[in-house]
């Protein structure tokens, strides 16, 4: 913001900003830094090749974690047997009901003092150490790349913002079947 010249005693406060609002197709913009400056149009092409790879690995990443959350909602929700004590024998309780549709089979036949646990849906899942650090690693990875993806397109580079456009695209058609769409 500009504030010079302006008097103290002036009841109207005027702040001049300049913000990118039109895209620009300069092989020159510098990218995250005037360090990463496309000086040719070898180094311009190599930058939309890295957004490229950048918008591809944000996708990936995106299924990564649909994937990993599936597995560990099906860690979660999988069955257990659990040994029941004092349970009547499941040759005894067959034998008193005649209609008995719930039968425990196993690997070794059928059990007889073994109860299946199974849970339909959770609406909190507990803390793991085994899972949690991981998901907000992922979660971390996820949030960095977005953006930088973002910074590039702030640039207002036509040439960064349709090499983005294209690396979400491909990254998509390689591995959009495996997101969720809620985490787009």
């Amino acid at each position: 913001m500009d504030m010079g010249g302006m008097d103290r005693g002036s009841s109207n406060m005027t702040t001049t900003m300049s913000m990118m609002s039109v895209f620009q197709n300069s092989m020159t913009t510098p990218l995250y830094s005037t360090m990463w400056t496309p000086s040719t149009t070898g180094t311009y092409a190599a930058t939309c090749i890295f957004l490229i790879v950048l918008a591809i690995i944000f996708r990936l990443l995106l299924a990564g974690k649909a994937y990993a959350e599936s597995r560990w909602l099906d860690a979660e929700l999988r069955r257990r047997y659990v040994v029941v004590a004092g349970k009547a024998p499941l040759k005894e309780s067959l034998s008193q009901d005649s209609l008995a549709k719930h039968v425990t089979l196993t690997e070794n036949g059928v059990e007889e003092d073994v109860a299946v646990v199974a849970k339909k849906y959770t609406y909190v899942r507990p803390w793991r150490l085994s899972v949690d650090p991981l998901r907000a690693l992922i979660d971390m990875a996820i949030a960095g790349v977005g953006y930088l993806l973002m910074l590039a397109v702030m640039t207002g580079n036509v040439g960064y913002f349709i090499s983005i456009l294209g690396g979400t695209f491909l990254g998509s058609l390689l591995v959009g079947r495996y997101t969720i769409s809620a985490e787009h």
